[in-house]
């Protein structure tokens, strides 16, 4: 399965890709409950992935065939996440971009670098059949990135949940995207993003996914207070919000 098969409500979740030391407890499945039954309305406005002519405008834009992006939506990124992404590295030229959950965005930023100067994309996501599919579906529109079968660890720095075991990453991160893991395990899951925090040199940036969502607003008030030296502001780009830091010093 890739981005082009048709869109489930839900992420793909399961268990069996949690270490055994970060299984899910009764208070991390309470908070799924809570949070989901408190954001359902933003996760129906959510699955229309953004409007046919804002397809047709960013495949056009990036020169891909029209079928290259046919389902959006839900779980995976909107046209309105998608143009940010391509507006952010037209304008800023990032030679090394991070992203934390793979899909249709790992087309469009490894498509966006190849036309704008280069760069490098090194994308993690714990699926390792989805990342198989996706690096043959991205050869498929020309393009490559350092796409990763990247297993789970216990978070660090305290948050709950999970995050990549992702080994080696460059040293500096012009632009790190935050798209997993998915809210499913813990609706604060993405705030572990802040280890990477450091590699970020002044001006580069990190954009957070889903921004709207109460669980993702909870961590974006946390890295304010941790990261004075940031600049956090929501974008809403599209039906789920975007939460651009960028490093002021």
């Amino acid at each position: 399965m890739t981005s082009r098969e048709i869109t489930p409500f839900m992420p793909l979740m399961d268990d069996s890709v949690l270490p055994a030391d970060s299984r899910r407890t009764a208070s991390d499945l309470v908070h799924v409950l809570v949070y989901g039954a408190i954001g359902w309305p933003w996760l129906v406005r959510s699955l229309s992935g953004g409007s046919r002519e804002a397809k047709q405008a960013l495949l056009a834009r990036l020169d891909l065939a029209p079928d290259a992006l046919p389902h959006l939506g839900s779980w995976k990124a909107d046209t309105g996440f998608l143009h940010l992404l391509v507006d952010h590295i037209e304008a800023a030229r990032p030679r090394a971009v991070v992203e934390l959950g793979a899909g249709a965005s790992s087309l469009v930023v490894a498509r966006a670098l190849q036309r704008n100067g280069g760069g490098r994309l090194v994308s993690c996501d714990q699926h390792a059949g989805f990342v198989e599919a996706t690096r043959q579906w991205l050869r498929e529109n020309g393009v490559d990135a350092d796409l990763r079968a990247t297993p789970f660890k216990r978070s660090p720095m305290g948050w709950p949940g999970v995050w990549y075991d992702h080994g080696p990453l460059p040293g500096e991160i012009d632009l790190l995207l935050v798209d997993g893991p998915p809210w499913a395990i813990h609706p604060y899951v993405r705030g572990a993003a802040e280890s990477l925090f450091d590699r970020l040199p002044i001006g580069g940036r990190v954009m957070l996914d889903d921004a709207a969502r109460p669980g993702e607003r909870v961590v974006a008030r946390r890295w304010r207070k941790r990261w004075p030296n940031f600049d956090f502001q929501l974008i809403q780009a599209g039906t789920k919000g975007t939460l651009v830091g960028t490093r002021l010093r």
